[in-house]
């Protein structure tokens, strides 16, 4: 009823992060990283007047500087970076080194995307930092097969503020290098809900569960091709309710890669708008402030549909939402400039697809059970003073110019793991098919550098985001 809708004075208030240039840099044309597809969101989100509505503000995406990349890159890997598109061919030994490959290519303003790309996720963070007194969330929409970790030097900008921090991911890819930035520290929660197996990057494991003082502060739900709506919201809310219990944090990152959505390219999911769009809806109605950011997403009609749509949600609440844009037909407007790149199919619905759902009930039922029982083992809520030196946390180590082995300093199963843990998720230290995914990981080379905590060396060749909006959600 017209009655029940919220005013204007309960709605959050979010801030708009977007730069005209974001979409304009290509990887190359058989790339399946599209930064175009940022313009083509950015103009939908407009097409359908959300830029319009009273509770949003308009930011122009700042560029991030060479200090702020340092916070937690290697100065070699910033300032090969720099020069990356002189020394292309010049310099094989450098490439190889910092994994630049077909996967990661070099192409033309490299540099200058990877500061907008770090630029959005920092302000939007500083944004969340000086809103403190009222409370906020940020949204932040993004590209991978990156090159800086946006995501990382967001989190760390929030620590120096917040006391705990909580980063979700729901791309179809495990979230390995925000995880591995973080793994060694109770002040950082991760949650990774990912498809496991023979998929890049062959990694989240659910005993891979944190080390040092961060065991137990790392979560990974391992799921299966054809994971749709219903099966992930029986599994993500109850888990959302208990980590928002156990854990209690006072800001959260929410990665939004599109690749879960049905029908994306490389994704393996069965995801509708509104599955994928869940934990959006979720923490918008927790009023804990909430930087949201992209990620992934192959299908680029698909991706701008998604990144609308949580846009929407962000603002309105997915009821709300979806009487605006997705009743009545919801079509994307025919006034919208790239109108002709969602032909055939107008509707701004992404469809689930008779995938079969390789998830069982009783396997869900596992990971639920035993989630609930990794929480409840936490040791202690995390307690930390403001104003703690963050260096402490983004630590001034460096991975050496030659290091290849991630893991050091981890805790593997065989030196230490609690036994809780182990037990909890049936971890075998003799398991050939874990060693064997350890071992892969470990071949890869590194690519940055300062490390949290116990300093141990991780690989961040990943999937991250670049902004092009940050929202920023007040609650009055």
């Amino acid at each position: 009823m017209e009655e029940d809708k919220p005013s204007d004075a309960t709605l959050p208030r979010v801030a708009y992060f977007q730069h005209e240039d974001i979409g304009l840099f290509h990887y190359g044309r058989e790339h399946p990283m599209k930064p175009f597809r940022i313009r083509m969101a950015d103009s939908l989100v407009r097409s359908y007047g959300l830029l319009d509505l009273k509770n949003i503000t308009v930011h122009n995406t700042p560029t991030a500087s060479r200090d702020d990349l340092t916070r937690f890159h290697d100065a070699d890997y910033v300032r090969f970076l720099e020069t990356a598109e002189q020394e292309a061919e010049e310099e094989p030994s450098s490439r190889a080194r910092f994994n630049i490959d077909e996967d990661c290519p070099v192409f033309p303003g490299m540099y200058d995307f990877c500061l907008l790309s770090a630029g959005g996720s920092i302000a939007g963070a500083r944004l969340l930092n000086r809103g403190k007194k009222y409370g906020s969330h940020i949204c932040d929409s993004a590209s991978g097969f990156c090159y800086v970790n946006d995501i990382v030097l967001g989190i760390l900008e929030l620590l120096r503020v917040y006391k705990r921090v909580l980063y979700v991911d729901i791309d179809v890819h495990h979230g390995d290098g925000v995880e591995e930035a973080f793994y060694t520290t109770d002040r950082v929660m991760t949650l990774s809900l990912h498809k496991f197996g023979n998929f890049f990057p062959y990694s989240g494991d659910a005993g891979d569960a944190g080390a040092g003082s961060g065991v137990g502060y790392a979560l990974n739900a391992p799921l299966h091709d054809g994971m749709d709506d219903a099966s992930y919201v029986a599994l993500v809310a109850p888990l959302l309710r208990q980590v928002m219990t156990h854990f209690a944090p006072d800001a959260v990152v929410l990665q939004c890669g599109a690749d879960s959505l049905s029908q994306d390219w490389l994704g393996t999911f069965n995801l509708t708008l509104k599955g994928h769009g869940f934990c959006v809806d979720f923490f918008r109605r927790q009023g804990v402030p909430l930087l949201l950011l992209g990620g992934g997403g192959y299908t680029i009609s698909n991706v701008a549909r998604c990144w609308t749509w949580e846009t929407a949600v962000a603002l309105l609440g997915a009821e709300e939402a979806s009487e605006m844009l997705l009743e009545d037909g919801g079509t994307v407007p025919r006034t919208d400039p790239y109108v002709d790149y969602y032909l055939p199919d107008l509707s701004l619905r992404v469809d689930a697809t008779n995938r079969p759902n390789l998830n069982s009930a009783e396997y869900l039922d596992y990971l639920r059970v035993r989630f609930g029982e990794a929480l409840r083992n936490l040791p202690h809520r995390p307690s930390v003073q403001l104003g703690q030196d963050v260096s402490k946390i983004a630590a001034e180590a460096r991975v050496s110019s030659n290091c290849r082995q991630m893991k050091t300093g981890r805790k593997t199963v065989e030196d230490g793991l609690p036994e809780w843990l182990t037990t909890l998720w049936d971890v075998d230290s003799n398991d050939k098919d874990r060693a064997d995914r350890q071992r892969q990981r470990g071949d890869r080379p590194t690519v940055f550098s300062v490390v949290p905590d116990n300093a141990y060396l991780n690989s961040l060749t990943s999937y991250f985001s670049t902004p092009l909006f940050a929202s920023s959600t007040v609650r009055p």
